[in-house]
C-alpha cells in the first residue's frame, strides 16, 4: 500500500508505508521474498523528506548503530563504512539533484539478504546515511548494478537473484522511493522456451545512446585457449526499459584480461575523448579496459587495460568498483575492501573515491576525489632532509592512525625508498611502503626485418660512458610501488596478505610524490597521480602510530613531508 504526506503535522502521525510483521515472512515460506526490514514511502520534495527523516524509526536505528560501532578501534573515520551490519559491493554511484549517491549491498540484521543501502554526499568526502533504497521481492536478494541519471529520474539496473536483471526508477529529491519496472526481471535468467541462452545474466550496467537504452550483462564465455573461460560482457538494448533485445558480445580486442577472468560489475563511461570499462573479476579483482566506442556497430574496441587489484581480492584487498562520470571528462570510482580480521557487527569498508582521467591515449591517471584537505587539522612539516643510506629516520613529531601524509622524495640512485607507517617504537609492528625506481617491466623488444631484427627501442637503450651508466630520455623500466603488511600486526587472528605491488611511470629526473591515507584499518597510497595501492591492516599495539623513512644502497633526499590528523566524515544534516 502507498500513501502520501503533505504536511509536517501528518509526519508526526505516520511515517507512510510500513510492511507489518504479518506481511514480512522469512525467505523459506515467502514466495514473494518480501523483506523483513521496515520499509517506508516518503514524500517527493526535499523539505518534506527532511522532516520525515528526522523521526523515521529506521533512520534513528541506523544513527544509533553508527554511534555504537564508532568505538571499534579498527573502524575507519574518513573512509565510508555502512551504519549497520555487513557490507559488500558499491553500486549505482551517481550524481542527482545536488548530491552524490552511493548505493551498496547491505545486510540488514533482521533479514541479512542483500538490500541496496544508500548514502549521499555533497563533496565526495562527507557522507550521510539514508534508509535502504531497494528491497528484495520478487528476487531473493538485490545484487550489484548501476544507475543512469536522466533529466527527470534515475534508473537503477541490477541483478535480482533467482530472477534475472531488473530495473527500478526513482525521481524524488533524495532517491528514497523506488518502483520496479514490470515488477519482475526484464532480462530473465531463463529463456521462455526453456532453450539455452546465448548470454549470461548477471551484474548489469546501463547507459543511453539515441533512442535506446543499452545494458551490459556480466559473465564469461568458454572461448579461451582450449575452451577455457574468459571475460565476457553481453550487450542488450531497449526503448522502454521493459523489453530488451540481445545484440552480441560487446568487447573486441581484449588481450589484457586473464584466462579465467569474468566481467562482473561493469561500468562503461566516456573518459576524455575515449571510453573506459571498469569491472571486477572474481578471480583477479578490479580492472579496467580503455578504448573507443564504435557506435555504429555497438562495439567497444579495446587498446589498453590495467588493474586496480595488484594481488588477490582477499584477504584485506580491493574488491568491486562502482563508477560514474564526473561531468568534467573524468570518471569517479569507488571500491569496497575486504577484511583481514573478524570485527563484530561489521566487516568491509569503502575506499576513498578516486577521480580517473586520461593522461594520454592509453595511460590512466588516479587521484583522490573531493577536497580531502577539508578534513585536515594539526599539521606537521618536515624540511628538506638527507636520507642517509641504510639508516632509518624516525619522524618523532609525526604520529597517528587517522592521518594524511604527503611526501616528496628525490630517490637519486637509491635502490629503494621506504616509508613505514603505523610503526611501534621498537618496530614490533609496522606497515611498509616501498618505491623501487626503474625496477619494473621494460617496454620489451622491437622486431623488424633485416639486420638488428630484435632490439630494445632506441629511446630505451642503456648507454655506457666509462663507468657512468647514462640513459636517453625515457628510462629503461617502469618503477614500482609496493605496500607490505607481513609486520603490520602481532595479533593471531589477522590474516597476512602478500605484498601489493604495482607499476607506474616515473621520468628520469622526476621526484616521487607519495600521498598516503591512514585510517585505522586501511592504508591507501597514491603515487605521482598515476597509481594506487591499498591494503587493510590491524595493528595490535596501541603505540603503533609512528612514521619513518629510509633509503637503501645510496643516499636519497626528502624534499619535504607534510602530515595532518584527519576528522570524521559523517554528517547528520544536509544543508
Amino acid at each position: 500500500m502507498k500513501s502520501s504526506i503533505h504536511t509536517s503535522a501528518s509526519v508526526c502521525l505516520m511515517l507512510l508505508v510500513f510492511f507489518p510483521s504479518h506481511e514480512a515472512h522469512s525467505q523459506r515460506d515467502n514466495r514473494d521474498n518480501l523483506s523483513e526490514v521496515p520499509k517506508y514511502t516518503f514524500a517527493n520534495t526535499l523539505e518534506e523528506q527532511e522532516e520525515q527523516l528526522k523521526i523515521n524509526p529506521l533512520m534513528l536505528r541506523l544513527n544509533k548503530s553508527r554511534e555504537n560501532l564508532a568505538s571499534d578501534p579498527y573502524r575507519p573515520i574518513y573512509h565510508y563504512v555502512n551504519p549497520e551490519g555487513n557490507l559488500n559491493d558499491p553500486n549505482g554511484l551517481s550524481y542527482w539533484n545536488g548530491n552524490w549517491h552511493l548505493f551498496y549491498q547491505a545486510y540488514p540484521p533482521e533479514d541479512p539478504r542483500q538490500h541496496w543501502g544508500h548514502a549521499i554526499s555533497k563533496d565526495l568526502v562527507h557522507w550521510r546515511d539514508l534508509p535502504y533504497a531497494i528491497y528484495p521481492g520478487p528476487e531473493r536478494a538485490v545484487f550489484s548494478g548501476a544507475t543512469l541519471v536522466e533529466d527527470d529520474r534515475v534508473i537503477a539496473m541490477y541483478h535480482g537473484t533467482g530472477e534475472g536483471n531488473m530495473v527500478a526508477v526513482s525521481s524524488d529529491a533524495l532517491l528514497l522511493n523506488w518502483e520496479k519496472v514490470t515488477g519482475e526481471a526484464v532480462i530473465p535468467l531463463k529463456s521462455p522456451t526453456g532453450s539455452q541462452l546465448p548470454y549470461s545474466v548477471f551484474d548489469p550496467s546501463i547507459w543511453k545512446k539515441g533512442d535506446y537504452y543499452y545494458s551490459l550483462s556480466a559473465g564469461r564465455s568458454e572461448t579461451g585457449p582450449g575452451g577455457k573461460p574468459v571475460r565476457a560482457n553481453h550487450l542488450f538494448r531497449s526503448k522502454d526499459l521493459a523489453d530488451w533485445e540481445y545484440l552480441h558480445e560487446f568487447v573486441e580486442d581484449d588481450r589484457f584480461t586473464l584466462v579465467g577472468d569474468d566481467g562482473a560489475c561493469p561500468y562503461f563511461w566516456p573518459i576524455g575523448d575515449r571510453y573506459i570499462m571498469n569491472f571486477f573479476s572474481h578471480m583477479s579483482g578490479g580492472q579496467y579496459l580503455l578504448g573507443d566506442y564504435d557506435k555504429e556497430n555497438d562495439k567497444f574496441i579495446v587498446t589498453s587495460g590495467g588493474k586496480f587489484n595488484h594481488g588477490a581480492v582477499s584477504p584485506a584487498g580491493l574488491h568491486a568498483p562502482s563508477a560514474t562520470p564526473d561531468g568534467e571528462g573524468g570518471v569517479i570510482v569507488i571500491f569496497n575492501m575486504n577484511p583481514g580480521k573478524p570485527t563484530e557487527g561489521w566487516n568491509q569498508i569503502m575506499t576513498l573515491p578516486r577521480r580517473l582521467t586520461l593522461l594520454s591515449d592509453d595511460v590512466l591517471g588516479q587521484e583522490p576525489a573531493g577536497d580531502l584537505s577539508s578534513l585536515r587539522y594539526d599539521g606537521e612539516h618536515v624540511e628538506r632532509t638527507t636520507l642517509l643510506a641504510n639508516e632509518e629516520l624516525v619522524l618523532e613529531n609525526i604520529q597517528g592512525n587517522t592521518m594524511e601524509i604527503f611526501a616528496e622524495i628525490n630517490p637519486k640512485d637509491s635502490k629503494t625508498i621506504e616509508l613505514n607507517v603505523l610503526r611501534s617504537p621498537n618496530k614490533e609492528e609496522y606497515t611498509r611502503i616501498v618505491v623501487y625506481k626503474e625496477k619494473g617491466f621494460s617496454n620489451g623488444l622491437e622486431y623488424k626485418a633485416g639486420p638488428g631484427t630484435a632490439r630494445m627501442p632506441a629511446d630505451l637503450v642503456p648507454l655506457v660512458t666509462g663507468e657512468e651508466r647514462v640513459r636517453e630520455d625515457r628510462g629503461v623500466r617502469k618503477s614500482l610501488i609496493s605496500i607490505e603488511s607481513s609486520h603490520s600486526s602481532i595479533l593471531p587472528d589477522v590474516e597476512v596478505r602478500a605484498p601489493e605491488t604495482a607499476s607506474f611511470h616515473l621520468d628520469p629526473n622526476e621526484n616521487v610524490h607519495l600521498r598516503v591515507f591512514i585510517d585505522k584499518s586501511v592504508v591507501e597510497v597514491f603515487v605521482n597521480g598515476r597509481q594506487v595501492v591499498a591494503i587493510r591492516v590491524y595493528p595490535g599495539r596501541e603505540d603503533s602510530l609512528g612514521v619513518s623513512l629510509s633509503s637503501r644502497g645510496e643516499d636519497a633526499e626528502l624534499v619535504s613531508l607534510d602530515s595532518w590528523q584527519m576528522k570524521s566524515i559523517y554528517e547528520t544534516d544536509i544543508d
